[in-house]
């Protein structure tokens, strides 16, 4: 099977006053790079959400963003009467000294509550619970992500089968044209000597003349370009997507499309080798975003 890299995937949980809410987006990159951002009171959760990532996504840039929300007045920061009246009190004497005793409490109250300690809002400590609901939602991110590559990778699939079908096609038509084009190498050949041929030694002609029609012979290549093809098809087929092994068989089959385009000598199947060319430089760029 064929999976993209390109991928997104969102999933909220709410769980007592909180609100998870996970984000995962892919790109394709030539290996794993990972931006996994959070928020600091979930920092203890970094390496198994960033392990989990790395284990299902496998490959292209990957941004995981967590975010964790209150949604009650729990995590509210608390007011702390003993050091807001402590702060009143000596800001009153201060207000006393200068402006001869009169008490200001609301202009006070507004002047003390702008001291940081006013507040008590020291972190919550993670429950087991928000613990385990927050890996739950990341996992649900990530499977969201994974069936988006699925149906992206179908897409692709099918336009790498039309296109390896299209070459093969191409290879069939070199085939037929094959048959006449080595007679015609032969014929071009004989005429070409043929006005000095009291002069050519019949046995050094055969040689020449083989040694030729070998060096302008396609056979090999036509096998080896067949058989990679099928291999490429094959491979589309495993359990797994395999793009970096995609991408190797492409290069084996664009270095036998070059070998017959340079040994054909022939214009017409030189034009079927640009065409094969022109198929495989579609295959290559889409390969780059497979997994």
């Amino acid at each position: 099977m064929i999976l993209s890299m390109t991928g997104y995937g969102k999933s909220v949980s709410h769980l007592d006053d909180k609100k998870i809410t996970v984000e995962v987006r892919t790109l394709n990159s030539k290996n794993l790079d990972l931006n996994l951002r959070l928020s600091s009171e979930l920092k203890e959760l970094e390496l198994p959400l960033r392990q989990m990532a790395a284990r299902n996504l496998k490959r292209g840039k990957v941004d995981v963003a967590v975010h964790f929300e209150n949604t009650g007045t729990a995590g509210t920061p608390k007011l702390n009467l003993e050091v807001l009246v402590n702060y009143m009190d000596q800001l009153g004497n201060i207000k006393g000294i200068l402006r001869g005793n009169h008490n200001h409490d609301i202009e006070l109250l507004e002047m003390a509550t702008r001291f940081p300690d006013v507040f008590d809002s020291s972190a919550e400590e993670l429950s087991e619970d928000h613990k385990s609901e927050i890996v739950d939602t990341v996992e649900k991110a990530i499977e969201l992500v994974n069936e988006f590559r699925a149906q992206e990778g179908n897409s692709l699939q099918s336009d790498f089968q039309s296109r390896i079908s299209s070459i093969k096609n191409l290879l069939d038509q070199v085939k037929e044209m094959d048959k006449e084009r080595l007679e015609d190498v032969r014929t071009r050949l004989e005429k070409a000597v043929q006005e000095i041929k009291e002069r050519v030694d019949e046995n050094r002609f055969e040689q020449e003349l083989i040694y030729y029609l070998e060096k302008y012979d396609i056979t090999e290549e036509k096998v080896r370009l067949a058989n990679h093809l099928d291999y490429f098809t094959e491979t589309m087929e495993l359990p797994e997507s395999q793009g970096k092994k995609l991408g190797f068989i492409s290069q084996e089959i664009g270095r036998e499309i070059n070998t017959i385009g340079s040994k054909a000598n022939h214009a017409a199947m030189q034009q079927l080798v640009v065409q094969m060319k022109d198929e495989l430089e579609k295959i290559k760029e889409q390969l780059l975003n497979v997994l």
